[in-house]
């Protein structure tokens, strides 16, 4: 049963709906929580939606590409050492640097069908605390130099390495000084920039830092 009352003074202006033991009562004030309710809960669901895809998006997805791009690195090292032949190295706290047979991980991809002779290094605190390597122009000097600080950082990152055996102390920091240019701008010649940055890493440099 339905019945439509006139405004009474208690403030009713809609209507009182009687159905069966039931009934609604309807007032300006409620009529003001409806239509908020309306208009507000539409928002707070997309906002609640983008919240959540927010969080998903920083955390599970996040999470997720992080795993894939770990997990692609590291397959692409395998098949790099499965490819070209390299060997596990051993990585301790020692100071050696020991290389049997090393070559240049890109020098070598770039001469293929040619021959690429492979070079070894021994470096430690003890007496063999220093090379000095001589030669003529194009006679392989840099080449020697990079691979060597190459296979050591190749070994640290946990990859496999061009040689037939390495033996590698974890180094610090890998300090070069390789190649010859000029500053004049600044009013620097060749000699002096390569002065400079020589003073730098002697500053820098510590008894586990490989130089080149």
């Amino acid at each position: 049963m339905i019945a439509i009352l006139s405004k009474p003074r208690c403030g009713i202006i809609h209507s009182l709906l009687i159905q069966l033991a039931g009934g609604r009562f309807h007032n300006d004030h409620i009529e003001f929580i409806k239509s908020c309710h309306q208009h507000c809960f539409p928002v707070l669901q997309d906002r609640q939606y983008r919240n959540i895809l927010i969080h998903i998006i920083q955390h599970r997805i996040q999470r997720t590409a992080n795993a894939v791009a770990e997990l692609d690195v590291l397959a692409a090292l395998a098949q790099v050492a499965a490819e070209n032949n390299y060997s596990r190295p051993t990585v301790d706290e020692s100071d050696q640097l020991t290389i049997v047979e090393g070559r240049h991980p890109v020098v070598e991809q770039m001469l293929k069908g040619s021959l690429f002779v492979p070079n070894d290094t021994t470096l430690n605190c003890g007496e063999d605390r220093c090379l000095i390597i001589t030669g003529p122009n194009m006679a392989g000097k840099s080449t020697y130099m990079r691979q060597n600080a190459l296979i050591a950082l190749m070994a640290q990152i946990g990859s496999f390495v061009p040689a037939r055996e390495c033996h590698v102390g974890v180094v610090d920091a890998i300090f070069t000084r390789v190649g010859a240019s000029d500053d004049l701008a600044a009013g620097q010649s060749t000699f002096m920039v390569e002065m400079t940055e020589v003073a730098e890493i002697l500053q820098r440099a510590t008894k586990s830092s490989l130089v080149i």
